[in-house]
């Protein structure tokens, strides 16, 4: 099988072609550099030059600002005088989206431009036409015609050109051709792509963004393969996550999609898009980059001889034998590790999921509630709700299994290492964990005959980690492994944080366990900490955005997180809300906090919240429902890519959500 990366099982690089961006190289394995996009309207030149300023000294190296029309183009040289004067040579990228004059005129002016090929020469009218191969090169001929003139200015002035393509903007002739796809996104950009080779042209970056991380992966994969395929070479890549929204949620989003593909070596500059302010990207940036700023590989057993037993190209999980409710058809569970409490207590609990109401007895459960706890040598001397099971050392399981209670033997489950349960005089007759370390060992050596008798009993669940540097490439070379010798255990992914803080522990947690979860594997995860200090420094020196006052509560909210960002488990409401920029019609900021605010008990409902008719309809991808900016005050309401009210005031727009809401059976009350 062709691969997308240069390994599997070592983080290495991918190498990509140089691209020069004013004063600033990009790819063939130069630093992986970090941008973002201002929010202001791009014809108040003072305002932009203002927040652009504050990105570059939060560690911006590109900024990117919105030239809609003829208007802005031109007022980009302005913006770009000014920042200079200051003393400011930061590389400027206009971003283009319907207006192929706006481009021809900012590439004579900034250092870089990003054409969408979705929307660039194209109206989309959500039409469905049958193209024929003689249609489809005429359609060729007419992109080529049109978008030739910005290749040659971008040659003669020696500007450099995104192409970056959108998973909710594709054009009919693409959807026509290869529907709402991975592959649909990759030849979007492909045909932009060999017109500019044709005329020499290649100080080109290419990007494959979606709201989906799963999506987004997939995409960033083929379009490398196809790369190499056609040209045997790849242009540098930029990764974002479109429209990932705000909080804990865009981080992780952002951190599951971005972060899987440097996992992999993929990727010269990342955009984290959030709905907050745009200097605020920059520090989730600097986390994820930081990561690989000094990575170095261990190797593991050669990967030359492994079969791939998967295809990174297109999503399935992983078939696993069921064992009590892990594994089969069941989504993937959630371990909380509450080992470091010296004394349980109900209270505790809450931070996991569950309320006791001591008046009634009663255990009131979340949909965010922990299914399993692990607490060491400790056993619970109170009634445990009902749903809630625990996790033992095998001393401590023996002790439950001798109390005579029997309550023992339906919530405790022993944990062993590999070596030890192999050689265990007892072990439970319904579910057993056995942890396997992949590769971290000095030799990077594994005993496989330790995992066939272990895999031999059915009642095993694997729980893999490593502390390798490179763990998520040594845990899936174990997934690899596991396939090829045919072992279908459950598998729960342990995934310790040696970070320190609060913001940091986020990206690990989801950048690790999130890139496995994407490739199918896992059936349940647990996060922890390397060490009882992290914990403590994690509580008390947190930045700004994460204040963390419950460290159990965090890691057991970031693990749900993880499985609904990578559409594995859904808990909650998810949210798609584009980051804002001069095209926005209205305070996306706090119309994002106003419709959270109401909706978020709506589990499993996706809710798009556009800032202009750019972003909307195309940019909310698989969106339930979606809120978007139409004009000056107004808003425009869909369902799904069907517009359903029009030019509704913003006063009221929130409240006409809602109808829209109980119009089509998703509401309920809070």
């Amino acid at each position: 099988m062709q691969l997308y990366c240069e390994s599997l099982t070592e983080y290495k690089r991918l190498p990509t072609r140089e691209v020069r961006i004013g004063d600033l190289l990009l790819g063939n394995f130069h630093p992986i550099r970090v941008q973002t996009m201002t929010t202001t309207d791009t014809m108040d030149t003072l305002a932009t030059v203002e927040q652009s300023i504050r990105c570059i000294e939060a560690g911006s190296e590109l900024v990117r600002i919105t030239a809609p029309s003829k208007k802005e183009a031109e007022n980009l040289l302005n913006i770009k005088n000014e920042l200079r004067k200051r003393g400011y040579s930061t590389p400027l990228v206009a971003d283009i989206h319907f207006t192929p004059n706006a481009a021809e005129i900012a590439a004579r002016i900034v250092e870089k431009v990003r054409v969408n090929p979705g929307n660039y020469v194209d109206k989309k009218k959500f039409e469905l036409i049958e193209y024929s191969d003689a249609d489809y090169a005429e359609e060729i001929d007419r992109i080529r015609e049109r978008f030739t003139p910005l290749v040659t200015i971008c040659r003669q002035y020696g500007t450099a050109m995104r192409i970056g393509t959108n998973h909710g903007s594709l054009s009919d002739r693409i959807m026509s051709r290869y529907g709402d796809t991975p592959m649909g996104m990759v030849e979007s950009a492909m045909e932009f792509l060999r017109i500019a080779r044709n005329e020499s042209y290649h100080n080109i970056v290419l990007s494959m963004k979606s709201s989906n991380p799963l999506v987004m992966v997939e995409a960033y994969r083929l379009l490398i393969k196809v790369m190499m395929d056609e040209f045997g070479e790849a242009y540098p890549l930029h990764l974002g996550v479109t429209e990932a929204g705000d909080g804990e949620d865009g981080r992780i989003k952002s951190a599951i999609g971005i972060g899987s593909l440097l996992e992999d070596g993929i990727g010269d500059t990342i955009r984290v898009s959030l709905t907050e302010d745009p200097e605020f990207e920059i520090p989730v940036c600097k986390d994820l980059v930081e990561r690989y700023s000094q990575s170095t590989t261990k190797k593991v057993q050669s990967e030359n001889n492994i079969r791939v037993p998967y295809s990174p190209f297109e999503y399935k999980r992983r078939e696993a034998r069921l064992v009590d409710n892990i594994g089969g058809k069941h989504v993937p569970v959630v371990i909380a590790d509450l080992s470091r409490i010296d004394k349980i207590t109900p209270i505790h609990l809450q931070s996991i999921g569950y309320t006791y109401d001591g008046g009634t007895d009663k255990w009131t459960i979340s949909d965010g509630a922990a299914d399993y706890m692990f607490t060491g040598h400790q056993l619970i001397d109170f009634a445990l709700p009902g749903t809630l099971k625990v996790i033992v050392y095998p001393d401590a399981w023996e002790t439950s299994m001798k109390s005579g209670s029997g309550k023992g033997e339906q919530k405790y489950f022993p944990i062993f290492q590999d070596s030890g349960f192999v050689e265990a005089g007892k072990v439970s007759d319904k579910m057993n964990f056995v942890m396997v370390d992949c590769y971290s060992n000095a030799a990077a050596v594994y005993d496989y005959s330790i995992l066939e008798k272990i895999a031999i009993d059915p009642t095993v669940v694997i729980c893999l980690s490593s502390t390798n540097q490179n763990a998520m490439q040594s845990v899936r070379h174990m997934f690899m492994e596991l396939e090829n010798r045919q072992i279908s255990n459950p598998v729960i992914l342990i995934t310790d944080s040696g970070w320190q803080t609060p913001d940091e522990h986020l990206i690990h947690f989801a950048t690790e366990t999130g890139a496995l979860l994407l490739d199918g594997f896992g059936d349940g995860i647990c996060l922890g900490y390397n060490s009882k200090a992290q914990m403590e420094n994690h509580q008390v020196t947190g930045r700004t955005y994460l204040a963390v006052k419950d460290i159990y509560q965090f890691t057991n909210n970031t693990a749900f997180s993880i499985l609904q960002a990578t559409r594995t488990r859904i808990s909650k409401t998810e949210y798609i809300s584009c980051p804002s920029c001069g095209r926005t019609l209205f305070d996306l900021q706090e119309t994002t906090s106003q419709i959270r605010s109401r909706t978020n008990h709506l589990k499993g409902v996706k809710i798009a919240i556009m800032g202009c008719i750019v972003n909307g309809p195309g940019e909310m991808a698989d969106a339930d429902f979606g809120y978007v900016g139409s004009g000056p005050g107004k808003i425009t309401l869909y369902k799904g890519k069907e517009v359903v009210k029009r030019n509704v005031n913003s006063e009221v727009a929130v409240d006409e959500l809602i109808n829209l809401l109980r119009e089509n059976e998703a509401w309920i009350e809070p």
